[in-house]
């Protein structure tokens, strides 16, 4: 078995008015992760990032929220990498996914960052896209019969319905954080996928 996450990095924009908005969906997914390790969010300036310290099997688990803008994700990603002295493989890294439906997740490690500006500042950061994934499904505005642009659709707050679906992903996804953190990546893999409708 690989060595397991040690760093876990939620994505989203800062302020009151981006909380519930579809692209703050890793955020949401960071807050439950952090409740799971009994461990709470402070704001680390010089890491730019909310962070927070938790445990799993006596081994430190570092949690974080950046506080810039989605678009500048890496500078706390690859703050934290470097002050921990982590590999790429280690992190985890919680993020909104148009190409899948709400109530899907899937797990990945590697590969493109299809457009999305916060994976794509994070693998500049890294130098490398051999970072693990967490993909929570909110949908496209086009497989939802919107007419919004992706811009709009993602600053935006998911319809009940939808909201509803990406909680049961989120709860899913929670359920796998012990098998992330010991390097199970497969356990998690087939758990979090098996759920996908």
């Amino acid at each position: 078995m690989s060595e397991g996450i040690r760093l876990i990095v939620g994505l989203g924009n800062p302020g009151a008015e981006y909380e519930k908005t579809r692209h703050n969906a890793g955020f949401w997914l960071a807050d439950a992760y952090a409740q799971k390790l009994h461990a709470s969010f402070s704001l680390e300036k010089n890491m730019s990032a909310w962070v927070a310290k938790g445990r799993h099997n006596g081994q430190a688990i570092i949690l974080a929220k950046p506080t810039t803008f989605m678009n500048r994700s890496g500078q706390a990603a690859g703050a934290l990498m470097r002050f921990y002295k982590l590999q790429p493989e280690q992190v985890l890294v919680l993020h909104d996914e148009l190409d899948l439906l709400p109530g899907q997740a899937k797990l990945k490690k590697g590969g493109g960052h299809a457009g999305h500006n916060g994976l794509r500042d994070i693998q500049q950061v890294f130098s490398s896209p051999d970072f693990w994934r967490l993909r929570i499904g909110i949908g496209h505005p086009r497989s939802l019969g919107l007419a919004q642009q992706v811009a709009a659709f993602v600053l935006s707050a998911p319809r009940a319905q939808e909201r509803e679906a990406i909680e049961d992903a989120l709860w899913r996804s929670e359920a796998i954080l012990s098998a992330l953190l010991e390097g199970d990546f497969e356990l998690a893999t087939r758990q979090l996928h098996g759920g996908n409708a």
